[in-house]
C-alpha cells in the first residue's frame, strides 16, 4: 500500500480492534445505503457510534479507510480460496472444481451487499492494485492445486487457473449487480461446478494430447 493510503496505526489491544471493526462495519453500511459519494468520515463515525476524532486516530481520511475495508474484504476472499485449494490438492479435477466453486461463492456471497458496495471502492485510489494482488494470489493457489491433480495434466496450469477464475467472477458479479433472472442464484453453484469440471477435464485432454 502506498504511504499516503496507510492507516495511522494498527490496533493491538482488544478495544482498539473492536473500534476498527466497528468502523469497517459502519463503512459498509454507509456505502450500501448511501453510496460512495456520500460515504464520508462523519457519516461513518456517526454510524459506528464514535467520534470523528477517534476515527482519525486510525485513518487520516476517507480514502485510507475505504482502502483498508477493501483490503480486508479481498484478503478474506483470497484466504478462503487458498485454504480450499490447499485442502483439495492431490484430488481428481472434478473434486477440485467443486471445492473451488464452493469456496469462492461462500466468500463472495457471505455478505452480498458488502461485496457489491466494494466494487465501487475497487475503482478508486489503490483499489485496482489491491484487486490485482488478490487475483495473483488466487491464480497461484488454483494453479498449484491443478498441478497436483490425480487424473489430469495441464501444460500451463497458470493459464487454466486464470480462465477458471474468470468463469466464476462474471456470473457472481451479474448476480450481485441485480442483472440475473429469477432462480439464477439457486442454480449458480451447480452450474458453475459443471462448467469448471467440463473445462478442466477438456483442457487437460486437449493439452496433454497435443
Amino acid at each position: 500500500m502506498t504511504d499516503s493510503l496507510k492507516p495511522r496505526k494498527t490496533p493491538v489491544q482488544a478495544r482498539s480492534a473492536a473500534t476498527v471493526a466497528a468502523l469497517h462495519t459502519a463503512t459498509i453500511q454507509v456505502l450500501t445505503r448511501e453510496g460512495l459519494s456520500r460515504c464520508t468520515t462523519t457519516r461513518v463515525a456517526s454510524r459506528a457510534g464514535i467520534s470523528v476524532g477517534s476515527l482519525y486516530q486510525y485513518y487520516p481520511n476517507r480514502d485510507v479507510l475505504l482502502v483498508a475495508v477493501l483490503e480486508q474484504h479481498l484478503n478474506e476472499v483470497a484466504s478462503a480460496v487458498e485454504a480450499a485449494c490447499q485442502k483439495a490438492c492431490n484430488q481428481p479435477v472434478a473434486d477440485m472444481a467443486s471445492a473451488l466453486v464452493t469456496a469462492f461463492l461462500t466468500a463472495k456471497l457471505r455478505d452480498p451487499q458488502e461485496s457489491k458496495a466494494l466494487y465501487a471502492v475497487a475503482g478508486e485510489q489503490d483499489g485496482a492494485r489491491l484487486v490485482a494482488m488478490m487475483h495473483e494470489r488466487l491464480v497461484t493457489a488454483v494453479a498449484e492445486m491443478l498441478a497436483s491433480a490425480t487424473d489430469a495434466d495441464f501444460a500451463n496450469s497458470g493459464v487454466t487457473a486464470t480462465i477458471a477464475l474468470g468463469a466464476l467472477v462474471g456470473p457472481v458479479r451479474t448476480l450481485l449487480e441485480g442483472l440475473a433472472e429469477p432462480g439464477f442464484e439457486a442454480c449458480l453453484a451447480k452450474q458453475l461446478t459443471l462448467l469448471l469440471q467440463g473445462y478442466l477435464q477438456a483442457t487437460s485432454r486437449v493439452l496433454t494430447s497435443g
